[in-house]
């Protein structure tokens, strides 16, 4: 349980802040409707058609598809692009922006996720790190060259047979194109777009350091510690005071602070401390 001397500690951190690392997994994304595959149940509840197949998330993210079965590899992924060209990202990310510029916090953001929500909600891409890549850019599948595109291709999915009607092409050779998302397994994923954020990220410290840092995780489990392990680290380096708000998994040591609910709740929670002052 959250208590009240919890979250008016937690907004104290931000109101004394001058820099704000914001750290995001998937459950950042659950309160816009968004699945986080928690476990194969939690995969085959928002894909119940995988069930039937018998195929778990893992399966369904691997870029073998893309080789002997293109359209059933972007069944997947094209099914993704359109949910996430749809979503609406929730009240949480504008709360995020609203302290941004009201103490006037240099900022950042790191994600897991590929689904762009941060980008849809206004954060400035230069200054956001998606550390599996995204969604919305393509590559070859072999790859040709290290080519980066956007995304605008339209793909209808049968989700029936989870088979897509469209198969994206590499605009440089005209074979397959794939996401350029980390996969499991994956071996052709271009990184050179991620490694650009990475530089800017490590900029961003370098010109912070000395400066007090605060850092609000949200929807980051323990499955893929990826997120959670980097909030720790800045924690650790540069004395930042991590805010972990995790509605399972929020358990984080002191002087840290656990806020255990979605990340939505949560934020409106602390927001709701820093609009009494």
């Amino acid at each position: 349980m959250t208590t009240p001397e919890t979250l008016q500690k937690a907004a104290a951190a931000i109101r004394h802040a001058r820099v704000l690392v914001v750290t995001a997994g998937a459950g950042m994304g659950v309160d816009s409707g968004l699945p986080d595959f928690r476990g194969d149940r939690g995969f085959w509840n928002a894909y119940p058609m995988y069930e039937r197949l018998g195929i778990d998330f893992v399966g369904a993210a691997n870029p073998a598809h893309f080789s002997r079965d293109p359209a059933f590899g972007w069944g997947f992924y094209g099914h993704r692009t359109n949910l996430y060209r749809e979503t609406v990202p929730h009240a949480g990310f504008a709360i995020l922006l609203e302290w941004i510029q009201r103490f006037g916090l240099e900022h950042f953001v790191v994600t897991s996720n590929v689904d762009g929500q941060f980008q849809k909600a206004g954060f400035a891409g230069d200054a956001i790190l998606e550390v599996h890549g995204s969604i919305h850019h393509l590559q070859c599948l072999q790859p040709c060259s290290p080519a980066i595109w956007d995304n605008h291709e339209e793909v209808p999915v049968d989700l029936g047979t989870m088979r897509a009607h469209h198969i994206p092409h590499c605009i440089h050779c005209g074979g397959v194109a794939r996401p350029n998302i980390l996969m499991f397994g994956d071996f052709s994923w271009l990184s050179d777009r991620t490694r650009r954020q990475e530089r800017n990220f490590d900029e961003f410290l370098t010109d912070s350091g000395g400066e007090p840092m605060v850092v609000v995780e949200m929807g980051a489990g323990t499955a893929i510690p990826t997120i959670r392990s980097l909030s720790e680290q800045l924690g650790h380096r540069y004395g930042a005071t991590v805010i972990r708000i995790n509605p399972r998994e929020a358990q984080i040591g002191a002087p840290h602070h656990s806020v255990s609910m979605q990340a939505l709740a949560g934020l409106r929670e602390i927001d709701a401390f820093l609009a009494g002052d």
